[in-house]
């Protein structure tokens, strides 16, 4: 027996958010499906050391030849994608069902002349209007409880109906505020009927609109200091919100569609299908496009769809096809594919309610599949090697740049300077060896980049200096061998804080970065190392001292390891910056009296960034709980007085950022 699957996935491929996985055989079948809060930390179990796994799971896990996985927003969405796969697929090795029930429904008996909401299993209820499946009964029964607080619609039996309407006396839910038909004696048959429809409405398309309408009279009655009513309508919006976060997975019934996620950057793509028949997902096809033209939005959403259903059959095309954007020929597609399909067929961007929310799905999951995707190009050891060589030929180097340092400026308007060096050896990152520096005075990104390279290369000088006499002391004490020579000893060099040379650096950015990291290799005396820089626009290669770029072909492996360089760069420095933007504002804040870290988190988790928290008024911070008139106050001041502070030290420092183009409050980086 094999020791360990020869189709594990790699370390940092599966995601860590909630999802459905899939395990399949050298054939296709689908073997088992299963659900999970944490991918990576489920499917890690099966991957365990096979002698330590159930005599079941080993035996599934060796008669699998792959695995697969779908993320979903929720756990709620993961259940019911579950249970549409193990009613589509009845893998072998999944629980079988022995009572034959289907999943709960909700459903609303638009037939009667008090219309009720119940929990049933059975779809033939004349008139009725049918919400779900659920996954558990006592999920539509949460859901219930939370909509009737919004929406008091019947909820007594017929029996407790019919006897309440007769006696004129409310029925026993009715008087514990269980249920709100006319059988409670608080509404007419007519307003019932009003408040049902509501309900249908909101549970149909999660209607915005009421969240508006209780948001307005929550704020109304709050002003009238009647907070009675006010808490009415806030327990209302809060039972909304917890609606609106359930499942997105599943549509109207009657839908038939073809929904299509897509997640690109400059070189690749990714799209996931999702194939939506009778409302249900019944499956998801993934795609990894690598773009041969600088193509992007509509265009490659034309692309995909003639890909798709080029070879389809009439049978394979959907009523409906909901895309991210509309091609320019969105007409001329539609005629194509109601030719092919021989009946209509509409293709629409899904802009709200819960086909919005599927998109939405969608998109991540192709987004986590591009992830995988790049993981996977970047380990590849070919592919690696093939980069490496590519960049040795399109740079005239005179070896490969086994290690590659790339540097990127980050700012906030001129301010909170910051730079990122991430490191790549052998075409891999090496993220131990990160640095970021803090800028102080500076003038433009070119100035900043001069700085930062200065002084990692003061560096290199001094690092190999230790490691020479470290070289020469483990050379002195060796011991001597049987002939008197000294016996060779292998040590264990610790190297200083920036390791080794590079072979070549990577600025982000044009002519202008790229000339001032020449300045500064020449100023430190080391022009031996290679220098280019890759500018965002067209992914074009800046040699020092050219008065034209290096284009390389879009499918060159070469530029897609500087991509990924320059990516990661950006990345490290903005993430760096936005930490010490945070750290910034929290000392200032810890300044106000009565204002402790806990509602200082909850200010910067309310507004979302610093930026929009500084241009905050008073009664907006008011709004979250512990947050006083007083302390609103206190707290816009002090972050006044610091945006004061800050404008008279960028007047002090005169030019200091010239040649930055970012808009106020936003972030930018060298390059962009």
């Amino acid at each position: 027996m094999a020791a360990a699957l020869p189709y594990k996935p790699r370390p940092g491929e599966i995601p860590t958010q909630p999802g459905v996985y899939r395990f399949r055989d050298a054939d296709g079948r689908v073997l088992y499906v299963g659900k999970a809060k944490n991918l990576r930390a489920r499917l890690s179990n099966y991957f365990a050391p096979l002698h330590t796994l159930h005599e079941r799971t080993r035996r599934m896990v060796t008669s699998a030849s792959s695995v697969e996985w779908t993320v979903v927003p929720t756990d709620v969405d993961s259940l019911q994608l579950e249970y549409m796969w193990i009613k589509e697929f009845d893998p072998p090795y999944n629980v079988r069902y022995k009572d034959d029930k289907s999943y709960p429904y909700m459903a609303i008996t638009l037939a009667d002349e008090a219309p009720r909401v119940i929990v049933t299993r059975n779809r033939r209820i004349p008139g009725a209007r049918y919400f779900g499946p659920y996954p558990k009964v006592w999920a539509v029964h949460d859901t219930i409880d939370l909509m009737i607080k919004v929406f008091p619609i019947r909820t007594c039996s017929d029996s407790s109906y019919k006897k309440a309407m007769a006696s004129g006396r409310p029925c026993f839910p009715g008087q514990i505020g269980r249920c709100g038909g006319p059988c409670s004696m608080k509404v007419t048959i007519e307003e019932h009927r009003a408040i049902v429809d509501d309900f249908v409405a909101f549970m149909a398309g999660g209607d915005q609109r009421f969240t508006r309408d209780l948001t307005r009279r929550m704020r109304e009655a709050s002003a009238a200091m009647d907070y009675e009513s006010a808490a009415l309508y806030r327990d209302r919006l809060q039972a909304i919100d917890a609606v609106l976060s359930r499942s997105s997975l599943v549509l109207a019934e009657d839908t038939d569609a073809d929904l299509f996620g897509i997640a690109e950057d400059e070189l690749s793509a990714a799209v996931q299908h999702f194939v939506v028949r009778g409302g249900r997902v019944r499956g998801v096809r993934a795609t990894t496009i690598d773009k041969e033209l600088d193509i992007s939005g509509a265009d490659l959403v034309d692309q995909v769809l003639q890909r798709t259903y080029g070879p389809a059959g009439p049978g394979e095309i959907p009523r409906q096809v909901l895309v991210p954007s509309l091609p320019d020929d969105a007409a001329d597609l539609e005629q194509w594919l109601q030719e092919r399909r021989g009946k209509r067929v509409s293709i629409q961007v899904a802009q709200r309610g819960r086909k919005a929310d599927l998109m939405r799905t969608a998109t991540l999951n192709a987004q986590q599949a591009l992830l995988l995707h790049k993981t996977r190009r970047t380990s590849d050891y070919t592919a690696r090697t093939k980069a490496l060589t590519d960049l040795q030929v399109a740079l005239g180097l005179a070896e490969a740049p086994l290690r590659i340092e790339c540097y990127d400026v980050s700012h906030l308007s001129g301010t909170n300077v910051v730079a990122s060096m991430v490191v790549f050896e052998d075409g891999l990152p090496r993220k131990d060896q990160y640095r970021s520096f803090g800028v102080g005075e500076t003038t433009d990104d070119t100035d900043s980049i001069y700085q930062v390279l200065t002084r990692r290369l003061a560096h290199v000088d001094r690092d190999d200096a230790a490691g020479e006499s470290e070289a020469a002391d483990a050379a002195a004490s060796a011991p001597a061998g049987p002939d008197g020579a000294e016996a060779p000893v292998v040590t264990e060099r610790k190297r200083p804080r920036f390791a080794y040379r590079p072979q070549l650096l990577v600025v982000d950015g044009g002519a202008p970065q790229v000339a001032a990291a020449a300045r500064a290799l020449e100023d430190a005396g080391h022009t031996e190392i290679a220098l280019c820089g890759i500018a965002k626009r067209l992914e074009e290669i800046w040699l020092p001292g050219e008065e034209y770029p290096v284009i390389l072909p879009r499918t060159s492996e070469a530029l897609y390891l500087l991509q990924r360089l320059r990516d990661e760069a950006h990345r490290f420095a903005i993430t760096h910056q936005r930490k010490r933007r945070r750290r910034d504002i929290t000392t200032v804040l810890g300044e106000v009296p009565g204002l402790g870290q806990a509602r200082i988190k909850a200010l910067l988790r309310h507004f979302g960034s610093v930026a929009a928290l500084s241009q905050a008024s008073a009664e907006e911070m008011t709004a979250l709980p512990g947050i006083g008139p007083k302390l609103a106050a206190a707290i816009a001041q002090r972050l006044a007085d610091r945006e004061g502070a800050s404008g008279r030290e960028a007047s002090a420092g005169g030019n200091a950022s010239a040649g930055r183009e970012a808009p106020a409050g936003r972030e930018s980086s060298s390059g962009r």
